[in-house]
């Protein structure tokens, strides 16, 4: 398996508009096992992105899906930046199968 878990910054003011074009395209994507969208308690900015795919393949296969191209160009407006996103070997857990 393969994950990334990442901090986002909308616009201010943009958060929950973010959180909703994200939450449109991420209802089937292929390979994905696993995406949760988090707000920040701390920060009216802050999105917190944790993902985990059958592999890393089908993670950059998403990203050239029309849908995901789509939801990326009407979110642009909305994102102030990535503070980071680290690669993770997920090796399971609820709602997850086991890694081989």
């Amino acid at each position: 398996m393969y994950g990334l878990i990442g901090k986002m910054r909308s616009v201010p003011g943009k958060r929950e508009e973010l959180l909703q074009i994200l939450f449109e395209v991420t209802t089937a994507l292929p390979g994905c096992l696993n995406y949760v969208i988090a707000r920040d308690p701390g920060d009216t900015t802050a999105l917190w992105i944790t993902e985990v795919w059958t592999d890393a393949a089908s993670h950059k296969t998403s990203l050239a899906l029309p849908e995901v191209q789509a939801a990326i160009t009407k979110a642009k407006p909305c994102i102030a930046g990535f503070e980071f996103q680290i690669e993770t070997e997920p090796v399971g857990g609820f709602g997850l199968p086991a890694a081989k």
